[in-house]
């Protein structure tokens, strides 16, 4: 829905706005050359579409008062969300080092990295949210999440050549930032993959969709994980940080 909703303002300021195409297409450049994900083409474009409807100009001919003035009512407001403040205030600096206006680039604010606190789950926690899944594809899909440190992108685009049980290690491919890695195949873990390869018969990729062919969709809810765990943040995350701390 975010993608949908995100195109459509692009559109609206290719349309509306004069010069907006010209402007955009430059930054679609930097981000492919530059080797950004798609994602960040949408974000950043979204929030600099936006500035643009908003004074019916192209964002990089904004003064620098209009700029701070929009930066302060998104920052006040805390609407839509922190998120989608710096993704506008990094997509202003990169659309202006663009235009080579790096002395615009620098005048924008800095932005804190937040650190919070990891949210790591009890072994009751983590027992009670392995049994959730109803499926044994679900419940080894979680574990194999929680075991080698998986993100839902990773464990989604997960093929059965990149599980090596010989060697026991898994090469992930496809990752953030491009960067493959390998990690440990626990014993457990691929005595229980193989359990489920004999009852699931899964081709090419370890968890199927629907369609034999395709990857398996991962939604909120889909393993019936969210109801697990209470009062906890965001269980994906909570599984994956046993891993990295």
């Amino acid at each position: 829905m975010e993608k949908t909703k995100g195109a459509t303002i692009i559109d609206r300021a290719k349309l509306e706005v004069e010069g907006f195409s010209t402007m955009f297409a430059k930054l679609e450049q930097k981000v492919v050359l530059g080797g950004l994900s798609q994602s960040t083409l949408t974000n950043y474009g979204r929030c600099i579409a936006k500035i643009s409807l908003h004074f019916d100009l192209v964002a990089v001919e904004l003064e620098e008062e209009q700029i701070n003035g929009y930066l302060f009512n998104l920052a006040k407001n805390g609407r839509p969300s922190r998120s989608y403040f710096k993704h506008t205030v990094y997509g202003l600096k990169l659309l202006f080092r663009i235009y080579d206006r790096e002395d615009r680039a620098i005048k924008l604010p800095s932005l804190k990295r937040e650190a919070p606190l990891p949210v790591v789950l009890s072994k009751k926690e983590c027992r009670h949210l392995f049994k959730s899944g109803k499926m044994l594809k679900h419940r080894i899909l979680l574990c194999l999440i929680y075991s080698a440190g998986l993100r839902l992108k990773e464990i989604r685009n997960l093929q059965q050549r990149d599980i090596d049980f010989d060697r026991m290690q898994i090469h992930i491919r496809k990752t953030k930032y491009r960067k493959e890695r390998y990690v440990p195949l626990s014993p457990l873990i691929a005595k229980g993959l193989k359990k489920y390869y004999k009852a699931y018969h899964p081709k090419n990729y370890v968890f199927n969709g629907r369609d034999m062919s395709s990857p398996f969709v991962c939604q909120r809810g889909t393993v019936g994980h969210e109801r697990s765990i209470k009062n906890k943040w965001h269980p994906k995350e909570c599984v994956r940080t046993h891993f990295t701390t």
